[in-house]
């Protein structure tokens, strides 16, 4: 595996007093020490009956069990046995012991990819790395007087001590706190000032993905242009990369020292991994990585069958100098620093032994390895026998399903390579539907350098989403067979967006508030609500991008992207061509200010492209609301500003206008709006945020003289009174469905860059915004609209405009009004002050208010001068931008 965790600091096997059965504990030792661990298991587990009334002793052999079983990757019976033994030892009053055996189960639960059931056992309290202030950094607490860390502190039992620090550190590094995990691994040196080499080992991982984590901040501070800030990121990530290093080397000169090959052998491929990592600092030199390769492959022949064995051989195997850092199992490598025959060698050998140790999970992965590489090697029937084999004991009481999907989605492959159609979209089906089941544990493991979504999981769904479509156009099909395919495109749409939605946050809030119906159920179940709705739902593919229309109660209609050329005939548009369009159309619309006519070619190109194809379905006589659920890049641009060249009009002009990451968080409902109360929040003054100057907001004043004209019964936050503990203090109070917010909010490519800025040249952060918003009493008391009127998205990087999308429903809101861009002019107060003038009326929607405020500005030349309105506004620059996002209704 790539990450190997750290092992028990008191993990030898121990032997117990009974003269009678200890004949067969001595042997399970012997057994246990030469490698024979299946051997080891009968020995002890004879010797477990023998010691049933007995419990001190069966303590230990129950210890002694849960190792070997460890050994050998059959963890559900190591959880069992150690619970049997801390059952034992607490019977015999030993609670120091008691503590120990929480820490090795903490272990086992990392092992299994739940770190927070760990950190339970080891301490009790999780700190939250959302609710901690952005200058604090890691933060200590108390652990509770029955966890692991406090009976080895009661105790003065030192290895205890260590042991749960060690893990402790362990798991927060696998949630993505690197800085708690980094602290509680210091503290675990501290304890034993030699330092064990466990402990170094988890250092060197801890500060790697720290690393990581800072090259992310570096690029994110690159796009957003803070120089300063890409600076000092740039610099820490170079820091922390050359502390792994020295952290890996000493945890392998002492493993050396003390000859415990598999603790050197884990630290020789962290520093190996670390090595092949492709990034601007070259942390290890060729010769340190040839040196530590070749010891490995070294230890590796001579270590004892065990699952270190079987992934050490399929990491060395698959071993690049320059990795790309993604899964190996998603593409062919083509740097591979072993020759073909040394590691197919190394791969098959993996096979043998894991089946050897008849352990599922290991004999999955090696057969799934070799099977990947003969895919590689275009040999399609060696590699569907490894890859079905794998898929197996994979399923097999469904012991492997983290891996199964990767195996379902390598079987669908290597199908289609052999032009098995229909299998292979059989196979990325269950990929799927296996994906969905784990994809929240495996999206939010790390919040910041989470799984790696854009080359594992974006990938298979698109594949299976290209498949079913690329299927329609083959041959005749039936329209109930038709309309099932597109209904699992639908589906297949949805859960990308999803999935997206969880991977830009880290956690599974968005998840929380989940119609668990189907998204043509709830077309169905709210077709009343729905009516004179079209829900245009896009997916970007390679070399094409396909537009679904879906009506309340009809048939899901489906259409590629094609150019109508001059001779009649229609040609795919490809989806480079389709982003540089659309980049294009919104540069032009941003750049509208400098123009005093707009020019409408590149948006009427677009909606020939998207719109037109479903001119027939979309009559305005029948549909008067457009919702798209958009994909990747065409998220950065506003739908409303299309332009139908036969009826001289916008997209706005004929239809109301909204967007929402996924109808399954669409709550269609009205709430009555005449009496709402409403938070103001406004910056008027110039502020600088993390070394990026945002300019003051002449037009501020005037927006929020007219919010508060409309919303009598107000509350107010101006420039130095809304800061953070302001704005969290007046809505733990009061309720306040509407909040509008007019001041600068930035949203970046990851979740920690998307800020809004408040005074005294503090931000109130996403995780902030999500806080004070989910301090409510009840569900009833929520906020109905958010309005941001100032923000900016990272330009090429579709990640910050999924931001904006998924900011109102991250923190519970129920619909946002947001802008695409800033436009820093009082065309801003004169668009706000229409839309909650309609807003306020009861019978109009939230699409409906914005287009009709959209609609006076576009109109601005032909309305009376009484009306106060700048003739300039028609330009799209100052209407387009404004969104409605979630709840249209």
């Amino acid at each position: 595996m790539a990450t190997l965790l750290i092992c028990l600091l008191f993990g030898q096997v121990v032997s117990a007093q009974t003269k009678n059965p200890s004949v067969l504990v001595e042997q399970g030792i012997k057994d246990y020490d030469a490698g024979n661990f299946q051997n080891a298991v009968k020995s002890w587990q004879e010797a477990l009956n023998q010691y049933k009334n007995n419990p001190s002793d069966a303590a230990i052999v129950n210890e002694n069990l849960a190792r070997v079983y460890q050994q050998i990757g059959r963890n559900k019976e190591a959880i069992e046995s150690l619970s049997a033994a801390m059952r034992n030892y607490g019977a015999v009053g030993n609670i120091e012991q008691v503590g120990r055996m929480q820490s090795e189960l903490a272990q086992v639960y990392s092992n299994l990819g739940q770190p927070r059931k760990a950190i339970a056992l080891l301490c009790g309290q999780l700190v939250d790395k959302s609710k901690i202030s952005n200058n604090q950094g890691s933060q200590e607490i108390k652990c509770t007087p029955e966890s692991a860390e406090q009976i080895a502190t009661k105790h003065n039992d030192k290895r205890g001590k260590i042991a749960a620090l060690g893990i402790l550190g362990e798991a927060y590094r696998l949630i993505g706190n690197y800085d708690q995990a980094i602290q509680y691994l210091h503290a675990a040196q501290q304890v034993s000032p030699e330092s064990d080499f466990l402990v170094l080992n988890s250092l060197g991982n801890a500060y790697r993905n720290r690393a990581q984590l800072y090259e992310l901040e570096a690029n994110s501070a690159k796009e957003a242009g803070i120089v300063s800030k890409e600076k000092e990121f740039t610099n820490k990530s170079a820091a922390d990369y050359n502390q792994a290093r020295e952290y890996f080397q000493n945890s392998i000169k002492l493993a050396h020292s003390q000859k415990q090959p598999i603790a050197e052998i884990r630290g020789l491929l962290n520093l190996i991994q670390l090595g092949s990592q492709t990034n601007e600092i070259k942390v290890i030199d060729d010769v340190i990585f040839n040196n530590a390769h070749e010891d490995a492959l070294k230890i590796l022949k001579d270590l004892p069958d065990s699952a270190t064995k079987v992934y050490g051989a399929i990491d060395l195997a698959y071993l690049q100098r320059h990795s790309q850092g993604t899964s190996i199992f998603t593409y062919c490598p083509t740097q591979i620093v072993l020759s073909d025959n040394e590691a197919l060698n190394l791969l098959e050998s993996s096979v043998l032994t894991s089946n050897k140790l008849q352990d599922n999970r290991l004999q999955s992965y090696a057969d799934g390895a070799l099977g990947h590489f003969w895919e590689c090697h275009k040999d399609m029937k060696q590699a569907l026998k490894y890859t079905n084999a794998a898929i197996i004991t994979a399923d097999e009481n469904l012991s492997a399903k983290d891996s199964l999907y990767l195996w379902e989605w390598q079987a669908g492959r290597i199908l289609d390579q052999q032009n098995r159609k229909e299998e292979a979209i059989a196979s990325y089906q269950r990929a799927f539907e296996t994906l969905e089941d784990i994809r929240q544990d495996i999206l939010t493991a790390e919040r910041d350098v989470q799984f790696d979504f854009r080359d594992v999981v974006r990938p298979l769904y698109r594949t299976l989403a290209r498949s079913r479509l690329e299927l329609l156009e083959v041959g005749a099909i039936a329209d109930k067979q038709r309309a099932k395919e597109l209904s699992q495109v639908v589906e297949i749409i949805d859960a990308l967006k999803l999935a997206e939605l969880q991977n830009y946050f880290g956690n599974d809030c968005i998840l929380s508030r989940l119609n668990p119906k189907p998204v043509g159920e709830l077309l169905e179940d709210n077709s009343a609500a729905f009516k004179n709705t079209g829900f245009l739902s896009s997916i970007i593919l390679d070399g094409k991008t396909g537009i679904l229309l879906q009506l309340p109660n009809q048939t899901t209609k489906f259409k590629w992207i094609e150019d109508l050329n001059q001779e009649g005939t229609s040609k795919i548009v490809s989806s480079d061509r389709l982003q540089k369009k659309i980049a294009e159309f919104r540069r032009g619309l941003i750049k509208g200010e400098e123009e005093v006519n707009y020019d409408t070619t590149t948006a009427a190109e677009l909606y020939d492209w998207i719109i037109r194809p479903f001119a027939e379905d979309i009559k305005p006589e029948t549909v008067k609301t457009l919702v798209f659920i958009q994909d990747g890049f065409l998220r950065s641009v506003p739908m409303a500003a299309l332009y139908d060249r036969q009826e001289k009009k916008y997209l706005i002009e004929t239809y109301a206008v909204a967007t929402t990451p996924s109808l399954r968080l669409t709550t269609p409902k009205v709430r009555d709006r005449s009496t709402q109360k409403a938070l103001i929040l406004g910056l008027t003054q110039k502020a600088t945020i993390d070394g990026k100057a945002f300019d003051a907001l002449f037009s501020v004043p005037e927006e929020v003289s007219a919010v508060k004209s409309l919303f009598p019964n107000y509350t107010d936050l101006i420039d130095d009174n809304f800061v953070p503990e302001n704005f969290k203090e007046k809505l733990e109070k009061t309720t306040y469905p509407v909040v509008h917010v007019a001041s600068h909010a930035q949203f970046g490519i990851i979740a920690n860059d998307t800020f809004i800025v408040t005074g005294k040249n503090q931000k109130l952060t996403i995780n902030q915004l999500e806080n004070s918003l989910q301090n409510f009493k009840s569900k009833l008391d929520s906020v109905e609209l958010l309005v941001l009127t100032a923000c900016e998205t990272a330009v090429g990087d579709d990640r910050a405009t999924l931001g904006l999308a998924g900011v109102a429903l991250q923190v519970g809101v129920k619909s946002a009004i947001a802008s695409l861009w800033s436009v820093t002019d009082t065309s801003t107060s004169e668009l706000v002050k229409t839309f909650y003038i309609n807003y306020r009326n009861a019978g109009m929607s939230i699409a409906e208010a914005l287009q009709k405020a959209q609609i006076r500005m576009i109109n601005a030349k032909k309305l009376p001068p009484s009306e106060g309105i700048n003739i300039k506004y028609d330009n799209p620059v100052y209407w387009a931008p404004m969104i409605a996002i979630g709840n249209w209704l």
